[in-house]
């Protein structure tokens, strides 16, 4: 959010885990992010990856140090719930480990959003089916089983 005119991250610089994710997902992830090529100044990022099964967990963290030799420059976010703090991941990568609460106000990170995410030319796109032209949308129900 310092540059708000930055693109969003793009596919190849998310991976979001869950208990389902193979390891081949996240050697191809760790492998894109690790050795070294000329890919910018991209951040890679893993999304609850304290999700992971422990085999996957063992199997990214043996990679990930026979990886992370090949280049010092590397961009590696690790987003865990501190729910599970004592899962595989965050154990093995504690030592690097920086508790994190939002720096700016919801409403600023709306805005920032809303501004990556609005469709410029809205006449024949889908997004004009959500609020604000958007491309992105959440569609929610408190009540189970309504088709949301």
């Amino acid at each position: 959010m310092n540059s708000p005119n930055e693109p969003l991250p793009t596919y190849d610089e998310v991976l979001l885990c869950t208990p389902q994710t193979t390891a081949e997902q996240v050697e191809l992830f760790l492998r894109r992010c690790l050795i070294p090529c000329d890919r910018g100044e991209k951040i890679y990022t893993m999304l609850y990856a304290d999700e992971l099964s422990y085999e996957v967990s063992r199997r990214a963290e043996e990679l990930f140090q026979h990886l992370r030799h090949y280049s010092s420059s590397y961009r590696l976010v690790i987003l865990c719930s501190c729910e599970r703090e004592h899962s595989y991941i965050p154990s093995a990568f504690s030592q690097y480990k920086v508790h994190m609460t939002p720096q700016r106000p919801l409403a600023e990170i709306q805005q920032y959003l809303q501004h990556h995410y609005r469709v410029a030319q809205p006449l024949s796109s889908a997004a004009s089916v959500f609020k604000g032209n958007m491309c992105v949308g959440i569609v929610s129900s408190k009540r189970a089983g309504v088709g949301k």
